[in-house]
């Protein structure tokens, strides 16, 4: 997931409900009735303590938990570099729908359901069409710099980062310097990392489910 904010994970404030008001789709009331079929704890009282101040920021900034952050939250040390993660390249020089229509096609490519739930309603709150994210999702797009962007990013998940001076250069010559190339690959890593923990810890949906093609 790409978050605008990047919260300190040091400082009490939270981060405020207004820079991703609408992002989580539903009331914390229908996300409490999400059956636990995970294979670790979701529940965020069972978690460690130390992991409590960055979830009331997450809680904060989403007016929910999403099932995904309950998990993570097991580990406060995984928790701390996913959220700080989030933030960070949310602040990057690439965009959020960008970010977004990146992260939907490495969810696809890895059949990671509720990554590509949650990165689709967020690519649409970034701007993104319906339309424009189905395609992302398949890595393509009509804008020549995004579909660059998609076909390498699948390339690097799909050769292990075997790729060629080649695959860089043509990120260069759709207008891409090397701030944007590591941050790119930034992307790409912050969405294994989440596509991993979902896929094997069995995360339920909490977002409106989008088909994997």
């Amino acid at each position: 997931m790409t978050i605008l904010l990047a919260p300190d994970p040091c400082q009490e404030r939270p981060v405020s409900k207004a820079h991703l008001a609408g992002w989580f789709p539903f009331p914390q009331s229908d996300v409490l009735q999400v059956i636990d079929m995970s294979r670790v704890i979701i529940q965020p009282q069972l978690v460690p303590a130390a992991s409590q101040p960055l979830l009331a920021q997450i809680q904060q900034a989403f007016g929910a938990t999403p099932n995904m952050f309950k998990a993570v939250a097991n580990s406060p040390a995984a928790l701390q570099s996913m959220w700080t993660a989030f933030g960070a390249l949310g602040k990057g020089t690439l965009g959020a729908k960008l970010g977004e229509q990146i992260a939907v096609a490495i969810a696809n490519r890895n059949r990671c359901e509720y990554c590509l739930a949650a990165h689709t309603a967020l690519g649409q709150q970034a701007g993104a069409t319906s339309a424009e994210m189905s395609s992302a999702q398949v890595g393509q797009s009509s804008d020549a710099k995004t579909e660059a962007t998609l076909a390498f990013a699948l390339k690097v998940v799909e050769q292990r980062a075997q790729i060629t001076d080649a695959d860089v250069a043509h990120l260069r010559e759709v207008g891409f310097g090397d701030e944007q190339i590591v941050e790119i690959m930034a992307h790409i890593a912050l969405n294994l990392f989440t596509n991993y923990i979902n896929v094997a810890l069995d995360i339920p949906v909490d977002f409106p489910k989008v088909a994997l093609l």
